[in-house]
């Protein structure tokens, strides 16, 4: 059994983002479980609190997740044609203390996809995040791209895919990227 998380990058309760990482979850072949998380509970980075108080429990339990997990899908909006604060900071926090960087990111498989309500896509957000992964050691999929646009039209109210094209597009990407997660 291969085993995903998929970190959404986004606290909004009705995220784009999520429901994103929940289709790709539910479209997950049958010998691989995707887990959807997202940065709840993760203080904004603070030197300070981490030298009095140590890393939060929250970021400790999600290092925890992904040091387990085979892969690693990071599901970011994009603001500003950049990457989010919070999908920023919660990777800032997974990379303390340094000795920890090759047990979370250290050639772990990593694929990035996003969706926003714009024309756009989350390419720049993305790309954006190329270089900070690459800095940590994570293993980059160079395979299928996913920048979904114009969510509003992708999902119905309850966060069911409505648009048949798109749904093959995710069956492709995490059919993909589980066999890249599991070294096929």
């Amino acid at each position: 059994m291969t085993r995903i998380i998929a970190l959404s990058g986004s606290l909004r309760s009705g995220s784009w983002n999520t429901r994103l990482a929940r289709a790709l979850a539910e479209r997950a072949p049958g010998d691989c479980e995707v887990e959807v998380v997202t940065p709840a509970g993760i203080p904004l980075y603070d030197g300070d609190l981490e030298s009095k108080e140590g890393i939060p429990s929250a970021v400790e339990a999600l290092k925890d997740r992904i040091a387990s997990a085979d892969g690693l899908v990071l599901v970011t909006p994009e603001y500003n044609q950049g990457v989010p604060g919070v999908m920023k900071n919660t990777i800032d926090w997974l990379s303390r203390p340094p000795a920890d960087i090759s047990r979370v990111f250290g050639g772990r498989p990593v694929a990035l996809c996003g969706a926003t309500p714009g024309g756009a896509g989350t390419r720049s957000a993305q790309h954006a995040l190329l270089p900070t992964l690459r800095a940590l050691g994570a293993q980059v999929w160079p395979g299928k791209t996913l920048y979904l646009s114009r969510a509003a039209k992708v999902f119905d109210d309850q966060g069911a895919v409505i648009d048949e094209d798109i749904d093959k597009g995710l069956v492709d990407f995490i059919e993909g990227f589980h066999r890249f997660a599991a070294g096929e």
